[in-house]
């Protein structure tokens, strides 16, 4: 796997764990955390836990598996960012808009306030 591949594959395992953490085992978070956050190797993980490298392997796969499972059924990643992208087209159109500035200021407050909402879930 090419480091592009493995960058863009890491990134999206640590945004699908943002997602979807509560849902994982103990052991899938630790797994999770050390391989993808800390970047742990298989031997270190394998080391610190006292299993094997493929042992280490296959606690990853399956979770990465889940992780994908949860999205494919939830969707929740791919809702989070387009919801953002629509966001942010209603702040570009309120920006070319003809409304006055309380009008502007209101509009803008309801999508900041749709926004933070979108941070909390």
């Amino acid at each position: 796997m090419s480091q592009e591949n493995r960058l863009e594959k890491t990134t999206r395992i640590n945004l699908l764990f943002d997602f979807y953490e509560p849902l994982l085992t103990d052991k899938q978070q630790m797994f999770l955390k050390y391989y993808f956050h800390d970047d742990y190797s298989l031997g270190e993980i394998a080391a610190e836990f006292s299993i094997s490298r493929q042992a280490v392997y296959e606690h990853i796969k399956r979770a990465e598996q889940v992780l994908e499972m949860y999205e494919e059924k939830l969707g929740l990643m791919d809702k989070h960012y387009r919801r953002s992208r629509e966001l942010d087209k209603l702040k570009q159109q309120l920006q070319e808009s003809d409304l006055n500035d309380k009008q502007a200021g209101a509009v803008m407050n309801v999508i900041e306030q749709l926004e933070a909402i979108d941070r909390m879930d």
